[in-house]
């Protein structure tokens, strides 16, 4: 939801913020080079694609060389350009932010994925560490209940131990979803709209299955989807290393 709230501000910068810029810069308008003026908008696309996302940058390159062309090319207050050096630096203003928009929003994403990453791990390691101290595997399959529910963005999650009735879609081990013969394009349609199995195996033995019931527009990231079934292992192993295949 931060993130979200996030993008939406950008998206709002990004229509706003070049025009406040050119007309902060407008009574300099005789003394100011026209690619300082460009460098300035440059700057602007940047910090929006830095704090918002692709579509937000893209915005804002566009926006910036619109008022650029408005404010700062003759003649004055048209969207015309009559002057080849003016054309020039207006084309090279859009291009230039919208490749920067791009980068910026790149690095954005990457600074994403390593929180959520640290998150990740860190998770894993609790998990592991409950499955050496816990007396038996119940608490790890509730902890590990609870981890999936949140990590998946699902409306529950619950454990049965040895069953296989019917034939849900799957959440495979490399992180995709099965549903009969065919994969499901989670990252554009997000979980099936029924309870999907998440099984457990140890050492080569299906112990059991979590069932997974998605909450409807839910999109979890694939790697959100393979540490699910790094965490279903552990608690396979712990089922396993117990030597009970019930509660």
């Amino acid at each position: 939801m931060r993130y979200l709230n996030r993008d939406r501000i950008a998206l709002l910068a990004a229509l706003l913020a070049p025009l406040a810029t050119t007309a902060v810069l407008l009574p300099w308008r005789a003394a100011l080079p026209n690619t300082s003026v460009a460098l300035v908008l440059v700057v602007i696309v940047v910090a929006v694609a830095a704090n918002g996302n692709r579509l937000a940058g893209a915005l804002a390159a566009i926006s910036a060389a619109l008022w650029f062309n408005f404010f700062f090319t003759q003649p004055y207050q048209r969207f015309t350009i009559t002057r080849p050096a003016d054309i020039q630096t207006a084309v090279l203003l859009l291009i230039v932010g919208l490749a920067v928009s791009q980068l910026a929003a790149r690095a954005r994403r990457l600074k994403v994925i390593a929180i959520t990453d640290a998150d990740y791990l860190a998770q894993i390691r609790e998990t592991a560490t409950l499955a050496q101290s816990a007396k038996g595997p119940d608490a790890v399959v509730d902890r590990v209940t609870t981890q999936l529910t949140d990590l998946l963005q699902l409306r529950g999650c619950h454990f049965e131990y040895g069953t296989l009735i019917g034939h849900p879609p799957r959440l495979e081990q490399d992180g995709t979803v099965i549903w009969g013969r065919r994969r499901w394009n989670v990252d554009r349609r997000g979980l099936p709209d029924t309870e999907v199995e998440l099984r457990t195996f140890g050492n080569g033995r299906f112990l059991g299955r979590f069932m997974l019931d998605p909450t409807p527009g839910a999109k979890p990231s694939l790697q959100a989807r393979l540490v699910a079934v790094t965490l279903a292992d552990q608690a396979g192993a712990a089922i396993d290393t117990a030597g009970t295949g019930r509660p």
